[in-house]
């Protein structure tokens, strides 16, 4: 009888360290989220190449004399990337070591996205010695939004604990296409910005009314990338009674797109002289990004109650 109850006995440390890994994911998100945000920051304010060598800034950990505005961001930007390297690396060997008492997939995922940041660092450095080049910029962004994407996801599958979400209908794969096509087409949108910026197209366009294509290719892809989050959110409401935690993540989504849109106008209007608004773009970007990553992984299967969990609570 003491052999068939031990295993359950180890069900509640089992939660608590998911849980804890789970609170370290959100962490991870919003670091990656703020990353992406310093980045744009870093881009607006010309300080890209505030830092003239790599890894290092001005030969230091920490550039003292020759610290301004510019090379603050440049430098907390990587300091950012590399603070959350380190976090991923002890996501990685906690689900190694650990991984009798995890969800199979969390070592290899873990692993995903710390390669990711070893690629980012890469890219972060080739876009210094490049002296920011555009494709090697907006590699630099993709990479971002693919791991703000990732442990985004990663952490709402972690938070799915069992005694919270015992009983969840299945969600129809219709609605799961849709919200991996909203997803989709807002990464675009976003990746289309960077490329944008990565080459001020947007300035030239404003200032001389040269390569103003991009701006048009930007305008009409977000007019899609809004609809399909619209239709997102107009079809929550169909979904099966006991699925509302997505209906309200794809509200958010929704309200996201009209402060974009908005910040979008604003940012025009102001012919991008306002350096805060433009990186509030950027910013809610990420955030959408986030979210909608969110609610794919939520909808991606049914979230069954843990056969010992059935045991507990029977």
């Amino acid at each position: 009888m003491a052999g068939a109850l031990s295993p359950n006995l180890q069900v509640p440390q089992d939660l608590q360290l998911r849980h804890r890994l789970a609170l370290l994911a959100s962490h991870l998100v919003v670091a990656l989220v703020a990353l992406v945000a310093i980045g744009g920051a870093t881009r607006v304010m010309e300080a890209g190449l505030a830092c003239p060598d790599w890894p290092l800034c001005y030969g230091r950990f920490l550039p003292g004399q020759q610290m301004n505005v510019q090379v603050f961001l440049e430098w907390f930007h990587r300091l950012d990337a590399f603070v959350v390297g380190v976090a991923l690396l002890v996501f990685v060997g906690v689900g190694v070591a650990l991984r009798r008492r995890l969800p199979t997939w969390l070592p290899w995922i873990a692993s995903l996205a710390l390669a990711l940041v070893a690629f980012q660092g890469a890219l972060g450095a080739l876009t210094v010695t490049h002296l920011l080049a555009s494709p090697l910029v907006t590699a630099h962004l993709a990479t971002a939004l693919v791991l703000v994407s990732l442990v985004s996801g990663l952490y709402q599958r972690l938070a799915m604990a069992p005694e919270v979400f015992r009983q969840s209908p299945v969600v129809p794969r219709w609605w799961q296409a849709l919200a991996a096509l909203a997803l989709v087409l807002v990464f675009s949108q976003c990746l289309l910005g960077g490329l944008m910026a990565s080459q001020w197209a947007a300035d030239q366009c404003l200032a001389s009314g040269e390569a103003c294509q991009w701006l048009l290719a930007h305008r009409q892809l977000a007019l899609g990338a809004a609809g399909g989050v619209a239709l997102m959110a107009a079809t929550a409401p169909l979904l099966p009674q006991g699925l509302g935690h997505l209906q309200g993540l794809a509200f958010g989504a929704i309200g996201l797109v009209a402060m974009q849109i908005g910040l979008g106008i604003w940012t025009l209007k102001l012919q991008l002289a306002v350096p805060a608004v433009t990186v509030a773009h950027q910013l809610v970007a990420a955030l959408l990004v986030a979210l909608l990553s969110a609610v794919l992984a939520r909808s991606l299967s049914p979230l069954q109650p843990h056969p010992s969990q059935e045991l507990a609570h029977g």
